[in-house]
């Protein structure tokens, strides 16, 4: 095997090696509530690892037995991959750069706001036909339940760092003034009128917050929260990808060089 494909060889196995964190990342994502009730953003991270593991493996093949064809279909293949992550890359980079969330004073939580959101999210999610599936998904999930589980007391509650989607759908936003009975029983606001969502929340535990723009707004700063630490070990991966792509694609070449001046010579023998 010439010394061009053995380095493709090694360089495929680094690809293969590569679609493990990128398949663990979506499969994390896919996991998480938020996601799991809006299907738009569950599977195409795994979807793609899964597809550079396939084409990596191509390769590796293709390399180590010398198959031309093959390698060629996985440079096409792989760099059509690496195109596509860059895309879900820039695409997630763009709609979770905007952030919604506001510090409440005497709270470790922060509350979350719709217009702070990239307006594409924030349209996506909260299109009544979209929001109603999502809301029901939500309702049936145990992201609520967990709060009454592991908090007692009301200063528990407050010091506690929940994530967006607890604290915009699980309790009345603060300036309602809800006086604490549990982290998903409240009663009594003093400020009643001071928004909307004051008169959205309900103690019943399949209504809670999920009517409010809170829940939206929290549900929209859970998926920035998530893609956003997605985007880290995607970013790594796709450098990763891109550095073995290259010396691939030169390696192919020289390969081919290799191969023309072999044939060349046993013409002259």
């Amino acid at each position: 095997m010439a010394v061009s494909n053995n380095i493709t060889a090694v360089l495929n196995f680094l690809a293969l090696l590569c679609s493990i964190p990128i398949i663990a990342a979506g499969t994390w994502l896919a996991s998480k509530p938020d996601n799991e009730c809006i299907h738009l953003f569950r599977w195409p991270v795994v979807l793609l690892g899964v597809l550079i593991l396939l084409v990596s493996l191509a390769g590796f093949v293709g390399a180590y037995w010398n198959k031309e064809g093959l390698l060629a279909f996985y440079l096409f293949c792989m760099g059509l991959l690496i195109g596509l992550l860059l895309i879900l890359l820039v695409f997630a980079f763009v709609v979770s750069h905007s952030d919604g969330s506001y510090v409440v004073p005497g709270r470790a939580y922060k509350e979350y706001r719709l217009e702070g959101f990239s307006s594409w999210l924030r349209n996506y999610v909260t299109n009544s036909g979209n929001w109603n599936k999502i809301r029901t998904c939500l309702s049936q999930s145990d992201v609520c339940s967990k709060l009454s589980q592991n908090y007692i007391t009301a200063d528990q509650f407050f010091m506690a760092h929940i994530s967006p989607l607890q604290s915009g759908c699980c309790k009345p936003p603060t300036i309602c003034n809800y006086g604490y009975v549990n982290p998903t029983l409240w009663m009594n606001p003093t400020n009643p009128i001071a928004d909307s969502d004051c008169y959205a929340w309900s103690n019943d535990q399949s209504q809670l917050c999920y009517g409010c723009n809170s829940c939206k707004a929290g549900l929209l700063g859970n998926l920035r929260k998530e893609w956003r630490r997605a985007n880290v070990i995607l970013i790594v991966a796709v450098v990763v990808l891109i550095w073995v792509y290259l010396i691939a694609c030169s390696a192919f070449k020289n390969a081919q060089t290799e191969d023309l001046f072999r044939r060349y010579k046993q013409g002259w023998a």
